[in-house]
């Protein structure tokens, strides 16, 4: 039987806009009007990652970008009670759940989901009442994506630095390995997603993958948005990843 071919999806993450703006704390650049831009240029939702220690991303950008933008807004955040509860009361459409490091520059790999099945599924009912869609931001692999479905996640985000970092044989190897992972993932029942390190280059090979329903990016169009403007970074790579720009 073949594949069943999901519509490709691009969910632009804003958090670099942020990191800018709070280089100074100041109020430039804003991150709701760059959510605004990348919706405007195709992107189908916006990915913003408040941090416990709010590097970037501040609790009022939350909330006014709930309020401004129509595509879905996901929201990444730790699984700690803190934001779990901020999640409840902000209800953006989805939450990724990811782990995370206070010295880490960046999100170093996916979630333990096998480690916590338990309490993320006694926490699942809370996001479910409140409409709220879950995805486990896990490695491509087997026993983690079996225990996201256990423990009732709606999605799964592949972390995808791993393939991202590597070159030749051995990013086609992990290539493969999302691949598999992405079809497993599939078969239960799980949105398929991923993330972590994509750019122009290297998203060629993933966005083929049929299973894979959202890419989310943000690194690699914030870079390029300085020489080309947002606009124009989001369009290039909604290009790629349906197709349009292979």
């Amino acid at each position: 039987m073949a594949a069943r071919i999901f519509p490709k999806k691009l969910g632009v993450n804003i958090d670099h806009v942020a990191t800018l703006r709070q280089a100074r704390r100041g109020c430039e650049p804003s991150v709701c009007r760059a959510a605004l831009e990348a919706e405007s240029a195709g992107a189908d939702g916006i990915t913003i990652h408040l941090r416990e220690d709010r590097r970037h991303i501040q609790d009022f950008d939350l909330k006014e970008i709930r309020r401004a933008i129509h595509v879905p807004l996901n929201l990444e955040m730790a699984f700690v009670p803190e934001m779990i509860e901020t999640a409840l009361a902000a209800k953006p459409g989805k939450i990724c759940l990811v782990p995370e490091r206070r010295r880490e520059l960046t999100t170093e790999g996916g979630l333990d989901a096998r480690a916590i099945e338990q309490k993320l599924k006694k926490a699942m009912p809370s996001f479910r009442r409140a409409g709220i869609e879950v995805s486990l931001f896990i490695d491509p692999d087997t026993a983690q994506i079996h225990s996201a479905k256990c423990a009732g996640a709606d999605a799964v985000e592949f972390h995808t630095g791993t393939y991202a970092h590597a070159r030749g044989g051995a990013q086609r190897k992990q290539r493969l390995r999302i691949a598999r992972a992405a079809q497993l993932a599939a078969s239960l029942g799980l949105k398929v997603n991923a993330g972590h390190g994509l750019d122009y280059e290297n998203i060629k090979a993933l966005a083929r993958i049929p299973q894979i329903e959202e890419f989310n990016i943000g690194h690699s169009i914030v870079s390029r948005a300085v020489f080309t403007g947002l606009a124009r970074a989001v369009r290039d790579m909604k290009r790629l990843i349906t197709g349009r720009g292979r």
